[in-house]
């Protein structure tokens, strides 16, 4: 038996859309729902496809699912920029608060992010139908398995109409398809923004040795960085508080193959204390739930020696 992939079919604001199928060789996007709810319909590796209302009624595009979240409008905002799909933080806040019209939409209001990688946006010529069975009575979205005949067929022709863009653009997953052959999950390719919110959320929202939970004040630091030839992949993150991303990129701290935290005695010669950092030496982290996302051991011996000065 063949095997099922989802995909997910999404009411998309035209607004949105429009802003970001004008700029050219994105890697990653924020598809955003103005209130704070999860999303479970599709996994990550699945395609989340754009349906433009009405009037257009078509499909625009698609992007492959990194993860899901719920992020403040500061940091959504923070994270993304541009890719949020407007030029501005007042114009993201405003479009937010257009559905959200009984209450006052600020930097801490929570909304939901479907972070999107290697999205495509199609020109015009090219929009598809959609499925005989989509109703203009639905909401947010639907899910669609390949087992429907006529469901797969319009998997294959998104990654048909995708691969025909491909020499042009920065995509990569059509290289992991058999083209036109059986459904599979697609592995996505993270860009900086998805790194950082697929390595938070990997971590639970918590420092890795401090166990913070302020979560403006946490960074997802690369343990061998992406100018060195690191990977955008969460085996080559970790999650820290600001100050400790900055004195592990450093090298004043480091992390062994052990999964303990280790602190330079530079840190006393150079700061002239460093005490709240040595008290922390030899404390072993906090590792994601997933063992295939905790830190890859070969990058860890990797900066402990090219990047930790002991």
């Amino acid at each position: 038996m063949a095997a099922v992939v989802n995909f997910y079919i999404a009411n998309t604001d035209h607004e949105w859309f429009d802003f970001l199928a004008n700029k050219s060789d994105l890697i990653e996007v924020n598809f955003w729902q103005p209130s704070a709810k999860g999303f479970h319909a599709i996994g990550a590796g699945e395609l989340f496809v754009f349906r433009l209302k009405s009037p257009r009624n078509k499909i625009g595009g698609f992007g492959i699912l990194s993860n899901s979240t719920i992020l403040p409008l500061q940091l959504a905002w923070e994270t993304f920029g541009e890719l949020n799909g407007t030029p501005n933080y007042e114009a993201f806040r405003l479009a937010i608060q257009k559905y959200r019209r009984d209450e006052k939409v600020g930097l801490t209001t929570n909304i939901g992010c479907r972070v999107l990688v290697e999205p495509v946006f199609l020109p015009e010529h090219r929009w598809l139908d959609l499925p005989s069975s989509w109703s203009l009575n639905v909401m947010g979205g639907k899910r669609y398995g390949t087992e429907d005949a006529e469901a797969y067929q319009l998997w294959e022709r998104l990654l048909g109409v995708g691969s025909t863009l491909a020499a042009s653009a920065p995509f990569g997953f059509y290289e992991q398809t058999a083209r036109y052959g059986e459904p599979t999950l697609i592995t996505p390719r993270l860009g900086q923004r998805a790194f950082r919110i697929a390595v938070t959320e990997s971590y639970g929202r918590q420092c890795c040795v401090t166990d913070g939970k302020v979560l403006p004040a946490l960074d997802a630091a690369h343990i061998k960085p992406y100018s060195d030839g690191g990977l955008h992949a969460k085996p080559n993150g970790i999650l820290l508080r600001r100050d400790i991303h900055s004195i592990f990129d450093a090298g004043f701290v480091t992390v062994d193959p052990e999964y303990r935290f280790v602190v330079s005695r530079k840190v006393k010669e150079v700061f002239n204390n460093g005490e709240e950092y040595r008290r922390l030496h030899g404390k072993r982290i906090r590792l994601p739930g997933e063992q295939n996302d905790w830190p890859d051991r070969d990058l860890l011996r990797w900066h402990n020696t090219e990047r930790f000065t002991d």
